[in-house]
């Protein structure tokens, strides 16, 4: 059995923006080209409309199928395995430590975090809203129990506000979330993930910083480091650590930083 870890693009987005491509297409045809039905200024209005709206889904569309094919767990590119694993790469858990995974989605960071620390245990959280249906509690088990990883961990929980006394875990991660949380500050977030973890604890988080976003995150920094974190680096992810700047423009992930360091 293979792991299932879903792909960051909904097959519900992709075969809509294929229909919507089709459908104005075919409208372009009916109205403004053939003019079946209608003449004059209404036909070339009709056919100006469908012209716009079938240019737009064409490239909407384009867009997301070169996205969902980068983002494939069995494509070439593979972008979301080495993202994952590359985050991964920053988590360290002591002899019997607990890690926490905030919005595991389809449990891969989780699993991955575990896979590397085989002394220690991870524990993956996730609201699983409707928004990402494709994902679940059932679906992180599963692909735990596929990975044969049994160091692992899932259970609802809301990264606005953990359910975690501080200082419980001895490292914590998240990777592309935060953003997707609407009406929150992103610091307020980062900083109420970092609550949970102890002192000593390692950190690695990956999200789209940019500074409409996050704001100062150079700030931010300065701002841990006065707190008395031992160690806190930003590091771009969009010039080679994952993916080269032309590439993160075209799939919209400029901004992509990774937080990581030590309590």
């Amino acid at each position: 059995m293979k792991p299932d870890y879903k792909n960051w693009v909904p097959k519900g987005m992709l075969f809509s923006l294929v229909a919507g491509t089709a459908l104005s297409f075919a409208l372009l045809l009916i109205f403004g080209v053939f003019g079946i039905g209608v003449s004059g200024k209404l036909r070339i209005a009709l056919g100006v409309v469908f012209g716009i709206a079938f240019v737009i889904c064409a490239k909407y569309t384009e867009w997301c199928v070169h996205a969902y094919r980068s983002f494939s767990y069995d494509g070439e590119r593979k972008l979301s395995k080495q993202i994952i694993e590359g985050t991964a790469h920053y988590v360290t858990l002591p002899e019997g430590g607990v890690g926490l995974d905030v919005g595991c989605g389809s449990g891969a960071l989780t699993i991955a975090c575990a896979k590397r620390n085989p002394q220690g245990k991870m524990i993956g959280i996730d609201r699983w809203g409707k928004e990402y249906a494709s994902f679940s509690l059932t679906l992180c088990k599963k692909n735990a129990a596929a990975e044969g990883v049994k160091n692992i961990s899932f259970q609802r929980g809301n990264a606005v506000k953990l359910d975690f006394p501080d200082e419980s875990f001895d490292a914590v991660t998240s990777n592309y979330v935060y953003h997707n949380i609407t009406g929150e500050d992103k610091q307020a977030l980062l900083l109420e993930t970092l609550r949970v973890l102890k002192k000593g604890g390692t950190f690695s988080i990956h999200d789209l910083m940019s500074e409409r976003r996050y704001g100062d995150m150079q700030a931010f920094v300065q701002k841990l480091r006065e707190m008395g974190y031992e160690r806190v680096e930003l590091i771009d992810t969009t010039t080679g650590k994952f993916m080269a700047p032309k590439e993160a423009k075209r799939l919209m992930l400029h901004g992509s930083t990774l937080l990581v360091g030590r309590k």
